[in-house]
């Protein structure tokens, strides 16, 4: 049995990464372009995710999964987290949010523990499975598929679950709507 192109990738083997990206390029060229909005973005995005191959090939397990769902994964979480930011840059963009920060003074982080306490302590009262269902989509990145198969809830669960937390965490923190905090019950 021939030793797998990310092994030889970990080991630092030159030319096992030429071999990881004629073998995987095309497939990743594909996944950035798709949820990418330009060339250019596809572009630093594909360096970006072999990049992080490089670094986690180490990682792989064969028993775990083929070199191509180990890649895919890696290129998907990198473009997830890609159109995070770039939704953060967008909001912070607008005037009216920067009007909302502009009082704010460089390094002074006092404001921002107080609203994350507050986050914290709505997310609390959430009921055990959606605060766990919450934990694990949107701190761990995990899909609503790998939460079902992580926690043995059905995939509908999941989902719902997912929803009302995040519209119920949206309420008592009076955001996107007028709910005044406590109005609703977990």
């Amino acid at each position: 049995m021939t030793e797998s192109v990310l092994a030889r990738v970990a080991r630092g083997d030159s030319k096992a990464v030429r071999e990881c990206i004629d073998e995987f390029g095309g497939l990743v060229w594909a996944i950035a372009r798709r949820m990418t909005r330009s060339r250019a973005d596809a572009e630093d995005a594909v360096q970006e995710i072999f990049i992080d191959v490089w670094k986690s090939a180490g990682r792989f397990d064969a028993a775990q999964g083929s070199e191509k769902v180990f890649i895919t994964t890696i290129a998907r979480r990198r473009l997830i987290d890609r159109m995070r930011r770039g939704r953060m840059n967008h909001l912070m963009d607008s005037e009216e949010s920067l009007e909302d920060v502009r009082w704010a003074e460089p390094g002074n982080d006092g404001e921002i523990r107080v609203e994350a306490e507050r986050a914290a302590a709505v997310v609390a009262r959430l009921r055990p499975e959606q605060r766990k269902v919450l934990r694990m989509g949107l701190l761990e990145g995990m899909t609503h598929s790998e939460i079902a198969t992580a926690t043995g809830m059905p995939l509908g669960t999941v989902k719902t679950q997912m929803r009302r937390g995040l519209i119920q965490v949206r309420q008592w923190m009076k955001i996107g709507n007028n709910a005044a905090v406590g109005e609703a019950t977990p």
